[in-house]
């Protein structure tokens, strides 16, 4: 298994620093008729390396649309297909442990050299994970909604699982788009 598909398989389980916290976005076609749609079908799965990792994602998507009152079915109105995502990325922070007096307008040769404070520098490397689950009119073949969830990846197990679940949960909280405002 190679290690972009083992942090492929990270990224769609935790989708947040925090598992309780992931980012979470979503988008809709004004014009689509959500009133209109009550099954799905799976037209693409997550890219997963492990079988389980790809079933807990389907699994989660499955159960969010199931309590709308939608049904999974072979002759569906949409069409659901979900992508993963990682990127590896950094941070740098800089401490100095020493005042600087000289370096900030106490500029004169008296005082030469007092503003070279000792510094620690810190870098930290971390992945981050995106889920992206599109919806799309099987009729059509029209785009109607796209929800994304991303953060930093935790390293357990159990916290990439949290992770995912809040992130599927906070992506389908308003959904159909308008059914918050009724």
């Amino acid at each position: 298994m190679s290690m972009k598909k083992i942090l492929g398989v990270t990224a769609m389980l935790a989708l947040a620093g925090c598992a309780s916290t992931p980012t979470v976005h979503t988008d809709s076609d004004p014009n689509a008729q959500f009133d209109k749609y009550h099954s799905f079908t799976w037209i693409q799965r997550p890219d997963a390396a492990s079988p389980l990792m790809q079933q807990r994602i389907v699994d989660a998507v499955n159960a969010q649309l199931k309590a709308k009152g939608w049904v999974e079915s072979a002759d569906a109105d949409v069409a659901v297909a979900a992508h993963v995502a990682t990127e590896q990325k950094q941070t740098v922070d800089t401490f100095y442990s020493a005042p600087a007096y000289a370096g900030w307008g106490w500029y004169s040769p008296a005082w030469y050299g007092v503003g070279m404070a000792p510094a620690t520098t810190t870098v930290r490397t971390y992945d981050v994970g995106t889920l992206v689950v599109d919806l799309f009119d099987a009729k059509t073949k029209q785009a109607i909604w796209r929800g994304s969830a991303s953060g930093t990846l935790p390293s357990s197990p159990e916290k990439l699982q949290e992770g995912m679940q809040a992130g599927v949960s906070k992506m389908f909280a308003d959904f159909p788009p308008g059914s918050a405002t009724k």
